[in-house]
């Protein structure tokens, strides 16, 4: 009868491991683009923008007073493409928005690499364009009739080899005022200058305000998947002296617009492992807006003072556009706290040099799995002494356990009785019941800070380790090293003291099953870090009971 039980088990256990390996297989890996590059785009994998945008979301107001609408406007098809070694990005020139960008550096998925991830998109999957213009009392976004059609005199840039730096410009006049709008992108870099340059030939003095601004619909986002199992924010942020990294979800954008004057700062659109945003001159007073167009996209920009230029005269204004990963040393350097987009959340002060030690070892090794190992014995050896303390508590109350079985016996239902001769027992052995749970406690937070690092960190994105695990961001593609944790947590278990408490005990027992469960879809990363802290904990626990066991048999002696 046992035999039937067992091989049942191990038969159930089989086919439900055999259906999850299916539904991973189906499920756990975030689609592909259902639209191809068209035959005539310039730039391979930029597909052909489809559809219109509404121009009523551009700002008219100056740096302080009231917004207006203008005119729609509809998107041309005539798009200009922009090819640089990081960067491959389509431009309007209605208006000059970029509406598409694809990183070639950092495919979609690990098994397309010649299918590059793409931030901006209008007309694809979702819409996500950056904007830009000069608004206010002269600017040519503000008009009646729309916003400026300007040409270019290519349709198609591209980055050559040995080239550091490539500039696309846009040209547009009317009223006697040139405008030519700038981009000026650089090699091995995701951050572009986006400047315009206004020449006044007419016989008035001119006037207006450089905008820019994101904008979005509310679909989910498409660098996260059911491949992680978890969700990271998805939303807008930005900069204010009071507080350098200020969250804006949708949710408050549904409930009020937000309106702040900023002096320089950011606003920027996060997402998991990668984040855009518009640096203005930090020199410059920038009034932050969030609103809903129309069609229900959000919205979050800036719009800068008013620059005024007599007739004859020219000036420039300009802003800074980063659309790339959440690298914290590229954003830092480009403006104050623009590095905490990488959001590790309220541990960040342990997330962070949980992050440098990592990088450290990992410019050691080349390979951010076994860094990972190399850090947990680094973690284990600083948490050594407590740790030790702790099972040379639980290894005394494994030695007294015939004891704690006597009294149990002695005192039958007895529950306070019971009660007092177990703290009078715990007293003459010097055994202290919670010392088992204070490590587990302190090394809580820790824990938790490196499941913010190994989730939120670009650079964990699609890293291999070795055989099997090939993307240490996301679960195990066969759930090998949950099962392994699991095995592990129940092996530290047997070298625990049994729990007095039959219903305790129990709960003890399922323990493992439930853990492993739960680390099913943790990222790989983080599970081997819990291996690998499991065994080092048995080897550990295993040597102090041993040796507190033969020191209790020998006094006994």
């Amino acid at each position: 009868m046992d035999i039937q039980r067992s091989i049942l088990i191990v038969a159930l256990a089989v086919v439900t491991y055999m259906m999850v390996l299916q539904w991973n297989q189906d499920y756990g890996q975030a689609p592909l683009p259902t639209q191809t590059s068209a035959a005539s785009s310039t730039v391979p994998g930029l597909p052909e923008i489809s559809g219109a945008t509404d121009g009523s979301d551009v700002p008219t107001a100056n740096a302080i007073g009231s917004e207006a609408s203008v005119a729609p406007s509809v998107i041309s098809d005539a798009l200009i493409r922009v090819k640089t070694d990081v960067l491959e990005m389509a431009i309007d020139p209605r208006g000059g928005d970029v509406v598409q960008l694809m990183l070639p550096q950092f495919p979609r998925r690990q098994d397309h690499p010649d299918v590059p991830f793409q931030l901006f998109d209008n007309g694809g999957e979702r819409l996500y364009l950056a904007q830009s213009g000069l608004t206010g009392t002269n600017g040519p976004d503000a008009r009646a009739s729309g916003r400026p059609l300007y040409s270019s005199e290519k349709t198609s840039y591209e980055l050559s080899d040995g080239q550091d730096q490539l500039v696309v410009e846009l040209k547009f006049s009317e009223a006697g005022v040139n405008y030519i709008k700038r981009f000026t992108l650089k090699r091995g870099q995701y951050d572009l200058n986006v400047s315009y340059l206004i020449d006044n030939q007419s016989a008035q003095a001119w006037s207006g305000n450089l905008f820019g601004q994101l904008k979005r619909d509310d679909s989910g986002d498409p660098s996260s998947s059911t491949a992680t199992g978890t969700a990271t924010y998805l939303g807008a942020a930005m900069w204010t002296q009071e507080k350098p990294y200020t969250k804006i979800s949708t949710g408050d954008m549904d409930d009020k617009n937000l309106r702040e004057t900023v002096q320089g700062g950011w606003i920027a659109w996060l997402q998991h492992y990668f984040v855009t945003a518009w640096v203005p001159s930090k020199d410059s007073t920038n009034v932050v807006q969030t609103r809903k167009d129309s069609q229900g996209n959000y919205i979050i920009g800036f719009t800068g003072p008013a620059l005024n230029i007599p007739a004859g005269a020219s000036a420039e204004t300009n802003a800074i556009l980063y659309a790339g990963p959440k690298s914290q040393g590229n954003l830092e350097a480009l403006s104050p706290g623009l590095d905490l987009t990488v959001d590790y959340g309220i541990l960040w002060f342990l997330a962070k040099p949980i992050f440098w030690l990592l990088g450290h070892i990992q410019a050691l090794l080349n390979n951010w799995g076994w860094s990972i190992i190399v850090l947990t014995i680094i973690i284990k050896l600083a948490f050594f002494p407590l740790s030790a303390a702790s099972y040379k508590s639980m290894a005394r109350m494994r030695a007294v356990a015939p004891k704690l079985a006597a009294l149990k016996e002695q005192h039958g239902d007895d529950r306070q009785k019971m009660s007092q001769s177990m703290m009078e027992l715990y007293k003459k052995e010097k055994i202290n019941p919670l010392g088992g749970c204070l490590p587990i406690l302190v090394q809580m937070p820790v824990f938790l800070a490196l499941y913010w690092v190994l989730l939120e960190s670009v650079e964990m994105r699609q890293a291999p380790w070795m055989f099997w695990i090939t993307d240490l961001s996301i679960k195990d593609p066969f759930f090998i090293l949950p099962i392994i944790m699991g095995a592990t947590m129940f092996i530290q278990q047997q070298l625990n003291p049994t729990p007095p408490d039959p219903m305790q005990a129990k709960v003890m027992k399922m323990m493992p099953i439930i853990f492993t469960f739960f680390f099913l879809w943790f990222p790989a990363g983080l599970v081997l870090y819990w291996v690998v802290n499991n065994c080092l904990s048995i080897a550990q626990q295993w040597y102090i009971t041993r040796k507190i066991e033969a020191a209790t048999k020998a006094a006994a002696a």
